[in-house]
């Protein structure tokens, strides 16, 4: 049984168990349900995009969570966005996780985001650009979400610092594995974080996640690639894509955000930086020392207003593409800017300028694209991470 089917029957009977107990619970107790709509309409795709050009529907989903009795959660996120032309439904989510364990443990089961890195873990709707980041788009597919299992611990300290572990079956990571490659529980990561407040104005966090991939992507076969010629071609360079584009056995990724508000109040002003960068090695057996992936991202969102916000993210990607035993050099860079207006907490409408530039390797890059974004909340829906 996978661990997916065995989330769900958890939570069935969990559920059967919940209704059974007694009648009446505190409405902080409830099921919640949610949904968000995403549309964007873009004029140009992006290499390494999610946006199809024209109108689309974006990351829209249906969110229901709420407790299973006194010691488990549950939460199931269904989603439904446009690719190709064509409207695709998935399940993005569907986990249980204890409330209860002593020492600051947690375990989560189920199919659930990775906690690696800054972004990971949260809804692409949610994040303050239109696009994720080249990082995330090359090496995770945008948004890596997997079915595996999760042990977490939050240390007694006077600053915030959390340790965690995860395994995952890791086939968004590696869609086509090479043989001898796992066919279960191939991923696994370790994460800690560790954040603060300086004072009322300033809070920062920094992150480092280490991923290791047992699964190694299958090397495509040169002389069948210059037999098929644009197909292969198209198949390693195409502007869209639902998992990972460049993979390796190991990954290390930094994240550090830093904000300021006056007087701690960001619903009036506020000042977000953020970085990451990751590093991937171990490409394939053929790699040597000097074939790797490497990718940052730098931003810098400022509220100045209750309704409007600013933002402008620099992107940079170098890989190596495997072709038979050897490696191609692929390089992108990104450029964003971004106005946003939200009138209230549960909307926003984004028109965002993207450029990318010094490309090698990396078919139809866009000198640039125009992108306005509408999303709209309705419901509950979870707390905005740090």
């Amino acid at each position: 049984m996978s661990l997916l089917k065995m989330a769900a029957t958890l939570l069935a009977l969990s559920a059967a168990a919940a209704q059974a107990q007694a009648p009446a619970k505190p409405a902080s107790q409830a099921w919640q349900f949610g949904a968000v709509l995403d549309l964007t309409h873009t004029s140009r795709p992006l290499a390494l995009g999610g946006r199809d050009q024209g109108l689309q529907l974006g990351h829209s989903d249906l969110t229901a969570s709420g407790p299973l009795g006194p010691w488990l959660r549950a939460q199931a996120t269904a989603t439904v966005a446009t690719h190709e032309g064509k409207l695709e439904k998935g399940m993005e989510e569907f986990w249980l996780e204890t409330t209860r364990l002593p020492a600051g443990l947690q375990l989560r089961a189920g199919r659930f985001a990775s906690q690696i890195g800054y972004l990971n873990q949260q809804h692409p709707h949610a994040d303050d650009f239109v696009e994720r980041p080249l990082l995330y788009r090359a090496f995770y597919g945008g948004h890596w979400n997997d079915d595996g299992l999760r042990l977490n611990i939050t240390l007694p300290t006077s600053f915030y610092w959390m340790v965690g572990a995860e395994v995952f079956r890791g086939r968004k990571l590696v869609a086509e594995a090479a043989p001898g490659s796992p066919s279960g529980l191939g991923v696994s990561t370790l994460s800690t974080k560790l954040g603060a407040d300086l004072n009322r104005h300033h809070s920062w966090q920094l992150g480092l996640s280490h991923i290791h991939n047992r699964r190694e992507a299958a090397v495509e076969d040169e002389d069948h690639e210059h037999e098929h010629g644009d197909e292969a071609h198209e198949h390693h360079h195409h502007h869209h894509h639902h998992g990972a584009q460049f993979s390796g056995r190991k990954t290390w990724l930094l994240d550090g955000t830093w904000k300021w508000a006056p007087g701690g109040n960001n619903r009036e002003q506020q000042l977000r930086l953020g970085f990451e960068a990751a590093r991937i090695t171990g490409l394939n057996r053929f790699a040597r020392g000097s074939d790797k992936h490497e990718a940052n991202a730098l931003s810098a969102v400022w509220r100045f207003n209750p309704s409007w916000e600013v933002g402008v993210r620099s992107d940079w990607l170098r890989a190596r593409q495997p072709h038979g035993d050897h490696f191609h050099s692929v390089l992108l860079r990104e450029q964003s800017l971004m106005l946003a207006w939200k009138p209230t907490h549960m909307q926003a409408l984004r028109l965002q300028y993207a450029r990318q530039s010094d490309a090698h390797e990396v078919e139809n890059p866009s000198r640039g694209s125009w992108q306005l974004q509408y999303v709209m909340a309705f419901g509950a829906h979870g707390a905005h991470s740090f």
